[in-house]
């Protein structure tokens, strides 16, 4: 069964991540107190996602392979799954807690996560170990734990996004 394993905000871009607990997801805006969600992000107006996922598989890749830090959010990344690959959820909608959310696109990195993380984050998270950015289409609350329901998927497969 699919879940997610932790949750990470922050309050501005570069601001250091916080782990919570649960949050508020408001639809159409993304985490309560997040960057995205307060339009104090690094993206904001540009390329911004209201919320971002990525797998924990993806970072234990991440943690086994390379020096790089991901264990304390330094990926940037808000939610984080485990027992699913997430570009399975291309073209779909899925409900985690009291929050429905809809696929957005693949988040591969950006240059710019390096300059507030370490060097070699941007590396680290690419081959599309990026994650992905979900849109919030009913508000609800989101906690660590809670299990990833699949509602609707695309007919056609969008492609892998890889390991």
């Amino acid at each position: 069964m699919a879940f997610v394993e932790a949750i990470y905000i922050a309050v501005s871009g570069g601001a250091p991540m916080k782990r919570v607990e649960a949050i508020d997801a408001v639809a159409g805006a993304g985490l309560a107190g997040d960057r995205y969600k307060e339009r104090t992000g690094y993206w904001t107006g540009s390329d911004e996602c209201q919320v971002t996922m990525i797998a924990a598989e993806a970072l234990d890749h991440i943690q086994a392979n390379t020096t790089v830090m991901v264990s304390n959010g330094e990926h940037r990344r808000n939610i984080i799954t485990r027992g699913m690959a997430l570009d399975d959820l291309a073209g779909g909608r899925f409900r985690i807690g009291g929050a429905l959310l809809e696929f957005d696109r693949p988040r591969p990195p950006c240059r710019y996560i390096q300059s507030v993380s370490e060097r070699g984050m941007t590396k680290a998270l690419g081959g599309s170990r990026g994650g992905i950015c979900a849109r919030v289409v009913e508000s609800g609350v989101i906690s660590a734990g809670d299990p990833i329901e699949v509602e609707a998927v695309a007919t056609e497969p969008a492609g892998r996004l890889g390991s």
